[in-house]
């Protein structure tokens, strides 16, 4: 897979065609090659679009920094919630859990299954959330 022998001197004037849009002229003497081109073409000037704008979005960073006083500013940040961070955690899939209530004192008379069942996280409804 090698690119045709004209496509360098055509890509040449590819950055003047862009910049004047006017269409670009491909030089084909048959069907046959183009249609064996326009593929290599296509993928080019895809790789050259993405490619132009990148380079348009670095220059517009630089100029925009370049021309503009910067003034020191700082956003500020939310607070945590001390009282619900200590009661609460969220789980690696965005759940919420928390303990559950009963496990602090008169265990003697409460049996094992009880207990253990109160030792596990619990998950918090949808519908307690407030966001």
């Amino acid at each position: 897979w090698r690119l045709s022998p004209w496509l360098p001197s055509t890509l040449a004037s590819l950055p003047y065609a862009l910049l004047q849009r006017s269409p670009l002229t491909l030089p084909f003497n048959s069907l046959g090659s183009a249609r064996r081109v326009l593929p290599q073409l296509t993928a080019f000037l895809g790789f050259a679009r993405f490619f132009l704008r990148d380079i348009h979005r670095r220059l517009s960073e630089f100029s925009e920094a370049s021309d503009s006083t910067v003034f020191a500013h700082k956003g500020y940040k939310m607070k945590t919630h001390k009282a619900s961070a200590k009661r609460f955690r969220v789980t690696g899939r965005g759940k919420i859990v928390r303990r559950r209530s009963g496990k602090q004192h008169l265990l003697a008379k409460k049996n094992n299954k009880r207990k253990l069942r109160l030792s596990k996280m619990h998950e918090v409804s949808r519908s307690d959330y407030d966001m």
